[in-house]
């Protein structure tokens, strides 16, 4: 027997859905058999699948230890159970923490790391956040079979900087709502092929080959006469020079409506490419710095955040990003 009490994460999501959580190799013929008989029950009595959990309401579950290790032994055709956070022989790095509070965590990505995994082999900012909570008791393994923690949103591989974290549910969920909405503004720094002097507020229209896992910009013009309107989403990018040098750019970007690849497509799409952009750069520029200076990805940082409330979190422009600057 196995009695779980809902926490704040658990609680408000149907019975049937906190069980599959829990149990992800059992299927939904297991779970109705035992809720009938009984095997299964929510403070003590008879429940419905349906049945929405409040915090506090205790699970049983009467069932044998073989039984509940079988169907919670990790999702199908996963490479590993879901508890297992730590990867054998692997070292997780800890990333630096530029805020925290009950319900967020916002860490500082290197560049060269996956935002989520791809691969069960991958070390992910994913993963660097969950063995942080681990470390810290702000979740438990027990905890991770029917909450994860995850990131709120993405940055490509080779993008340093901010990446939120939903903690707790109400985090997770707060957060991707501010997200959605675009209530959160977000401030990216950048080194830009070309002598910029003035700001721009960039307005276009961008499609995404998903074959390609490219993007190409279109202004207003361009989808009328090319047609090309399925598909395309509207995207706003703004800037302003920070300093020129040696035939460079730094930017400050405002990403106002965040599309795929928006900064990096946007920017090359008026001549001024991001340096050492493998996908949207200039071959040749890119060829000079990584021979002179070793650039060997975008110089591309999610530099600030700030919040509704005005409240802002920073994250340091990585040292080599001076080395454009005399």
């Amino acid at each position: 027997m196995k009695q779980l009490e809902i926490g704040k994460n658990e609680a408000g999501q149907r019975l049937d859905k906190y069980l599959k959580k829990l149990l992800p190799n059992a299927d939904s013929g297991f779970f109705y058999k035992m809720l009938r008989k009984k095997n299964i029950v929510l403070n003590g009595k008879k429940a419905e699948g349906a049945a929405h959990l409040a915090v506090g309401d205790l699970v049983t579950l009467y069932l044998s230890d073989e039984t509940f290790e079988k169907f919670a032994a990790g999702k199908k055709n996963d490479a590993a159970p879901k508890a297992k956070t730590r990867i054998p022989g692997a070292w997780i790095p800890r990333l630096p923490v530029l805020f925290e509070d009950a319900d967020i965590l916002i860490v500082n990505k290197p560049a060269g790391m996956l935002s989520q995994k791809a691969a069960f082999a991958d070390i992910s900012a994913n993963e660097c956040i969950l063995q942080y909570l681990l470390d810290t008791g702000a979740v438990s393994l027990q905890e991770l079979q029917t909450f994860r923690p995850s990131v709120c949103n993405r940055l490509d591989r080779n993008t340093s900087g901010i990446l939120i974290a939903g903690k707790t549910l109400l985090g997770l969920q707060r957060m991707s709502r501010q997200l959605k909405e675009r209530t959160v503004k977000k401030y990216y720094r950048c080194v830009v092929a070309g002598t910029l002097t003035e700001g721009q507020h960039l307005k276009a229209y961008l499609k995404k080959d998903n074959e390609k896992n490219k993007v190409r910009i279109y202004d207003r013009k361009d989808i009328d006469a090319k047609g090309v309107a399925d598909g395309s989403q509207y995207i706003e990018t703004e800037y302003k020079p920070l300093w020129h040098s040696m035939g460079c750019t730094m930017l400050e970007v405002h990403l106002i409506t965040g599309r795929s690849h928006q900064i990096r497509a946007h920017l090359s799409s008026i001549g001024n490419p991001i340096i050492g952009d493998p996908k949207y750069g200039d071959t040749n520029i890119n060829q000079k710095y990584r021979r002179t200076i070793g650039i060997k990805h975008q110089l591309l940082h999610a530099y600030r955040v700030v919040f509704a409330d005005g409240r802002q979190v920073i994250a340091p422009v990585p040292e080599y990003f001076s080395y454009f600057k005399e």
